[in-house]
């Protein structure tokens, strides 16, 4: 026995593992434009299965524009030339009956199926890739497909912290304000809001230190022993609290030059873990170089720290 099988939907989600590994996959993609335009000149010309008998030509203007809206579905392509063809002048299908015989142009695209997540990928690759062009277009791509805008913004939220980061600061701000705009004036106006939120997260310089260090944090709170807080740093609300040594030889920064001070902050098991590594780009270069200064005022101090306990 064969069994075939056909799904809209990617397999790895939805077919059954032992029977997905059993069978064999074969992705069918859309069809060229070459291939649309073979169909529907065989089916003006196919007297038996399309519409040989009403002897109809196409005008070339028209063809090419059921080709462009087709997107390679040949059954929108076959059933807008049946359409169109009943209002034929002359035996002509011109480009008006094409335009009245569909309302829009076919899509494939899936508000929760494949093209949704690779459309939202190519957003963020495109944002990420510092492409303003592209990112508008993948953006009007989903908005324009009935995506929920929500859910756009929220995927820029997400580029703004991953791939900006303190690079630029305002990039979530950006962002949180296009959410609030959608979500205040609603589509298509909140489109616009959108699109300013996603030209300007991909023309901001880039980062992705916050998010690998967060990685990185996360990743030794998995793996690590979690040892208990330095007592130092632990609060200390009663009375019982403060005889057990909680907040002890805490240092304030505040009474500190420059608000720095050396003291532990991190676990035993972690002390001079570092994680945040900010990047020579926007105002991240800014913190690189604070970072520096205070590196070195710390080692001033225990420089001198040291001079005078000899």
């Amino acid at each position: 026995m064969t069994l075939i099988g056909a799904t809209t939907e990617n397999p790895s989600f939805e077919v059954n593992s032992p029977l997905l590994s059993r069978s064999r996959v074969i992705v069918l993609t859309a069809l060229d434009d070459d291939a649309i335009r073979a169909l529907i000149v065989r089916a003006l010309a196919d007297k038996e299965r399309g519409l040989g008998d009403d002897n109809l030509t196409i005008n070339p203007d028209a063809l090419d524009l059921l080709v462009n809206l087709a997107n390679g579905d040949a059954r929108f392509a076959l059933n807008t030339l049946e359409l169109a063809s009943v209002g034929a002048a002359n035996g002509m299908i011109a480009r008006e009956q094409i335009m009245e015989a569909t309302a829009q142009r076919a899509g494939s695209y899936d508000r929760a199926g494949d093209a949704h997540f690779d459309t939202i990928s190519a957003l963020h690759k495109s944002i990420r890739g510092s492409d303003p062009d592209a990112a508008l277009y993948w953006l009007a791509r989903m908005l324009e497909r009935g995506d929920d805008p929500l859910y756009v913004a929220r995927r820029l939220v997400r580029a703004a912290s991953e791939d900006i980061g303190l690079a630029d600061p305002q990039a979530l701000v950006v962002t949180m304000a296009a959410q609030q705009a959608v979500h205040f004036l609603g589509m298509p106006e909140g489109g616009l809001a959108l699109a300013e939120a996603a030209v300007y997260l991909a023309t901001a310089p880039k980062s992705n230190a916050v998010y690998t260090a967060y990685k990185a944090a996360s990743e030794d709170v998995a793996a690590t022993r979690n040892e208990p807080i330095p007592i130092h740093l632990r609060n200390a609300p009663t009375k019982l609290m403060r005889e057990l040594g909680y907040g002890e030889q805490y240092r304030y920064a505040h009474d500190f030059e420059d608000a720095i001070v050396e003291q532990q902050h991190l676990p035993d098991n972690l002390v001079n873990r570092t994680y945040y590594q900010p990047v020579e780009r926007g105002f991240e270069r800014e913190i690189r170089s604070r970072l520096a200064y205070w590196r070195k005022v710390l080692g001033r101090r225990n420089q001198k720290h040291d001079e005078d306990g000899d």
